[in-house]
């Protein structure tokens, strides 16, 4: 009979056991439900993320690689961009745009202006859904400059005569070499239309203002932030602060999530940032 008694408990314990380890599972389970909504499959915090742009801007593929995986994070609810740069290649500025236009189909992208946000600066902010600047942020100067020198006054005075062996009269033009022919100007003036054209194109698009009235604005002057803000080619007058703000109101962001900073990963980091 004891033997009977013993075995009964022990089936009893077990049960108990079970039914504690069932519970146990479903409070896991639970928590980690719970902690969906923070943490990625990778442990990663939701977070905001955050791209510094500063300096002359040129295409980058490392760093439209490190924009891509923005993108696909789960984690990265949003990306702010800032954006301290006084303009740079036309390539440089549309591949930036294009890669923020391929994050903000997934995710909400703002962008702050500093110091300076003009020519390509600007070009990257009109990919962003909403724009920030402050009232003095030096921005605008929409427009496409090609530049050259004519050194070939200089070269004769020295004695200097330069020679170059062409396929055709328009190779190399223009040239600090050789003075520039109207074929030649007209030639330069035409590529540099055709790359404004599309400048002024995303203006009106992003900033849904008619084509006339685009070009008006493209003249190539540069605006504060309050001139810009009257003219409609920023949101609003404001910071990072305000960026964050904007994003709860309007996103559902919140606006206590962490900012994590896009890190660009570059295998000979050192030469580009000496050369930067």
């Amino acid at each position: 009979p004891r033997d009977a008694e013993a075995l009964a408990e022990r089936r009893r314990l077990k049960r108990r056991l079970s039914g504690w380890r069932a519970f146990a599972l479903v409070g896991a389970v639970a928590a980690i439900a719970a902690a969906g909504g923070r943490f990625n499959v990778l442990g990663v915090a939701d977070h905001v993320a955050r791209l510094s742009i500063a300096g002359i801007i040129v295409d980058d593929p490392d760093r439209s690689r490190a924009l891509a995986e923005v993108g696909r994070d789960p984690a990265a609810k949003a990306l702010v961009i800032r954006i301290d740069s006084p303009g740079g290649t036309v390539v440089g500025g549309e591949s930036l745009f294009r890669d923020l236009r391929a994050i903000a189909e997934k995710k909400p992208v703002v962008a702050v202006l500093g110091e300076v946000a003009a020519s390509g600066g600007y070009m990257v902010a009109l990919a962003a859904d909403h724009i920030f600047a402050r009232e003095a942020t030096i921005t605008g100067s929409i427009g496409v400059i090609l530049q050259s020198t004519d050194v070939t006054g200089l070269l004769e005075k020295l004695g200097i005569k330069p020679e170059a062996i062409k396929s055709a009269p328009l190779k190399a033009v223009p040239s600090p070499l050789e003075t520039l022919t109207e074929e030649g100007r007209a030639v330069a003036k035409e590529m540099v239309d055709d790359m404004f054209d599309m400048f002024v194109g995303l203006v009106a698009e992003r900033r849904g203002l008619s084509r006339e009235r685009a070009v008006a604005l493209a003249d190539g002057r540069v605006y504060t932030g309050r001139q810009a803000r009257a003219r409609d080619l920023i949101d609003a007058i404001g910071g990072e602060a305000d960026a964050r703000a904007w994003l709860q109101e309007q996103k559902g962001i919140r606006a206590r999530l962490p900012t994590r900073e896009v890190t660009v990963e570059r295998d000979d980091g050192m030469w580009y940032d000496l050369i930067s």
